[in-house]
């Protein structure tokens, strides 16, 4: 009282939240990312409009046309602003393309990865016993396959018509999604697993189990919220690397084989490069800027939510 009578401001509380914004927006680089992410993802939301914009065809459409009197791919034009490819198919629609592939890759195997890595690492820190030992084997067994190897024969065993597991599993973007989440949630269980144990002990959880609080409400009203940081930094840091491991299989022609995907484009650029620069260049950069984009913003969130790291490095 008798400081704001002397005229002093009370001093206002923030949310973890409020200081996580005010600590990340320092960060210029990472608010260039993600701005740049924003963006990306609204292109890849409204391909279609922008593809008819500019007047593009549509990613799979060919025409000799498009190509010279030689029979040659033609550079960036009016007509196509980043050329065509070797069959005459519009490089700008088939990048649009590949960024909704590798989008929903990256968010739909990372989101399903997390689910079940957080659920089971925090199961067996919190339970322990046969459980944390059952689960733990099992992580140890997927970690040791190695992950593109692993894409490699799952996507080449379920390339035909019927697919795999009866069919559950159909070839092209099912197919990657389970590799990726196959290959990723072990990972996430192993990190999660450790953060649980340490939370366990802590003194708020030791209160609240004397309290009579049941095991689930231990769960997810105690530990779980303490585990957002770590679950936001590793989710965002495993974004880009899923982007690459679509990429890659893609490469290899085991990927995603109804759309245009960017490791795909990259592919059949390879024997071209020298006469067709804009076939690699234009994929390429794209996915280049997009995982260097979500590896800053990872970078950049991880410094916030944990700023004594960033002060001792």
């Amino acid at each position: 009282m008798d400081e704001i009578v002397a005229g002093k401001a009370p001093v206002a509380a923030r949310s973890p939240l409020q200081l996580f914004w005010r600590r990340f927006r320092k960060d210029k680089v990472s608010i260039v990312a993600g701005v740049f992410i924003v963006l990306l993802i609204l292109v890849a939301i409204f391909a279609d409009p922008i593809r008819r914009l500019v007047g593009a065809p549509d990613p799979n459409a060919t025409s000799t046309e498009a190509l010279d009197t030689f029979g040659l791919p033609t550079g960036p034009s009016s007509e196509h602003i980043m050329g065509v490819d070797t069959i005459g198919r519009d490089v700008f629609s088939r990048v649009l393309s590949g960024a909704q592939v590798s989008l929903a890759v990256a968010f739909l195997g990372t989101g399903i990865s997390v689910v079940i890595g957080v659920s089971l690492g925090m199961i067996a820190a919190f339970y322990r016993g046969w459980v944390d030992t059952a689960i733990a084997r099992v992580i140890d067994i997927l970690l040791a396959f190695p992950v593109l190897l692993l894409g490699l024969g799952l996507a080449s065993a379920c390339s035909t018509k019927e697919g795999c597991l009866g069919g559950a599993l159909q070839p092209g973007l099912p197919v990657v999604l389970f590799i990726i989440v196959l290959s990723n949630w072990p990972y996430v269980a192993r990190i999660i697993r450790g953060q649980v144990l340490s939370l366990r002990e802590k003194e708020f959880v030791e209160a609240a189990t004397s309290l009579g609080a049941s095991n689930r409400r231990i769960i997810f009203r105690e530990i779980l919220p303490n585990l957002v940081a770590p679950i936001i930094v590793y989710t965002t840091l495993f974004i880009p690397a899923n982007i690459l491991l679509e990429a890659a299989l893609s490469f290899l022609g085991v990927g995603v084989q109804d759309r245009a995907t960017w490791g795909g484009m990259l592919s059949d650029a390879a024997g071209t490069f020298d006469t067709a620069w804009w076939f690699m260049f234009f994929p390429g950069m794209a996915l280049l800027l997009t995982v260097l984009a979500f590896n800053l913003i990872g970078d950049g969130m991880q410094d916030a939510l944990n700023p004594k790291s960033s002060k001792s490095r």
